[in-house]
This record gives structure tokens, C-alpha cells and sequence, in this order.
């Protein structure tokens, strides 16, 4: 199965064990990042850690979830290599892999019921990239990483 990096901050932290027991449950291998408990804790750095685990290899996809799934999404794209989206639904789920390549999915525990998530994780995990036109796409986003905004205009 897929070696999976998860993790989220205290707002996120019921939804994280939800989706850590439900891809356990599934047969992945899980590197939890924490948090480990509802203690107040900085999106930031979950986010960025599960995008260092993903961009060196130490994890094949990422899970990151905060409150809205926006600000762990931002952090996780801070990391060279990742592609992260926050996604509310199975469409947007799949969307996301298939056209964008993400390799880290963000969810928010205040927007998302574990339910729907489970069943969103379930059908990223499932999708595969389908090149072709988006191919150049990606590659355009993959060479934003640390581009100044000059060369970006």
C-alpha cells in the first residue's frame, strides 16, 4: 500500500484520527506528524512538515487538516514539490489528482463532516494523474516554486 504523511494542528486533530484510523484501516503506512492532541499548536508547522516528508520521499502522498484546511494547504505549498489542495468534496478530491497532480490533500474539520471526508480521501487516493494536457499545466506550477513576482508577470 502507500506510505502516507498526516498531520494537522489542534483544530484539526479529531478529523486527523479519523482519516489516520480509517487509511490504517485500509492497509497504509502512516507517518503521524502530530499533533497529538487538542493542545493549541501552529497550522504552519504541520503543514510544512508533511510537505518536507513529501518532497524528500519519506512519504509517497500527504493528509493535512486544520480548521478550514486552507491554512495548512498554504504551509504545505511553501515546500518545493508539494502540490497541496483543500478539498470538500469526492469532485474536488479526485479533481485535484487528476488534474493537478497533488500530492497532499488538505481538509477542514469545521467545513467537513468525517464522512464526506473519508470519502473524498478515498477517491484522491484512488485517481491518477492523467497527463496529457495538463502536463504543461503542472509543470508551470512546479516551476513557481520561489519565482519572484517579476518573473512571474
Amino acid at each position: 500500500m502507500t506510505r502516507i504523511a498526516i498531520g494537522s494542528d489542534h483544530a484539526g486533530f479529531g478529523l486527523k484520527t479519523d482519516l489516520a484510523a480509517h487509511l490504517q484501516a485500509l492497509g497504509h503506512e502512516l507517518v503521524d506528524l502530530g499533533a497529538h492532541n487538542t493542545d493549541r499548536v501552529d497550522y504552519p508547522d504541520y503543514g510544512a512538515a508533511v510537505g518536507r516528508a513529501v518532497a524528500s520521499g519519506e512519504a509517497e502522498l500527504g493528509v493535512c487538516v486544520c480548521g478550514s484546511g486552507i491554512g495548512i494547504a498554504m504551509a504545505a505549498n511553501k515546500i518545493a514539490g508539494v502540490r497541496a489542495a483543500t478539498v470538500n468534496d469526492v469532485t474536488s478530491a479526485h479533481l485535484t489528482r487528476e488534474h493537478n497532480n497533488a500530492n497532499v490533500v488538505c481538509f477542514g474539520e469545521r467545513l467537513i463532516g468525517p464522512e464526506v471526508a473519508k470519502e473524498a480521501l478515498d477517491a484522491f487516493l484512488g485517481a491518477t494523474f492523467e497527463g496529457g494536457r495538463h502536463t504543461g499545466r503542472v509543470a508551470k506550477l512546479d516551476a513557481l516554486g520561489g519565482a519572484t513576482a517579476e518573473a512571474v508577470n
